[in-house]
């Protein structure tokens, strides 16, 4: 029978090649082949590492239970058929341990470690959207300037 295969021959001692040693035999490699080496790990830096950690945010609707919320988040999500986005709710249990959340209350869910069989986050208080913003006091240096002409009171001619 007659070896026709490259890789079925071993190479000859004139070849520029190199071999390798295989579980059934030499195989030919290419003089430009490079080896694989490991390089040392960079040593581990102080910056902190970034984890992509899952985020959302709700409402509390239920908080009757000890230092757990139920919080239910809302996301607009396409219809399957019409495409049009509708509503999608989802209640998640949250660890909430000083108790500090009540109904109605807007909260951030940020993934933790597994605290329960349900409870996988932790809830973190957030300002709603529509809550009114903080006024910022006017300094008393504008209070103290002379009323505008147009605010004045019209004083009678005197005669």
């Amino acid at each position: 029978m007659l070896l026709t295969s490259p890789f079925l021959h071993p190479p000859s001692s004139s070849s520029s090649l190199t071999c390798s040693t295989f579980l059934h035999g030499p195989l030919p490699l290419p003089a430009n082949f490079k080896t694989l080496t490991l390089a040392p790990s960079p040593p581990p830096s102080s910056l902190p590492v970034v984890r992509a950690m899952k985020k959302l945010q709700g409402r509390v609707v239920c908080a009757t239970n000890d230092k757990t919320v139920a919080v239910e988040v809302v996301r607009l999500a396409p219809h399957p058929k019409y495409k049009r986005r509708v509503r999608k709710k989802k209640k998640y249990q949250a660890h909430d341990p000083e108790n500090l959340f009540k109904v109605g209350d807007f909260v951030q869910l940020e993934k933790s470690r597994p605290i329960s069989k349900t409870k996988t986050f932790l809830a973190v208080p957030v300002a709603a959207r529509n809550a009114p913003k903080p006024v910022d006091p006017v300094p008393s240096a504008l209070l103290d300037l002379p009323p505008l002409q147009s605010q004045q009171q019209p004083t009678a001619p005197q005669e």
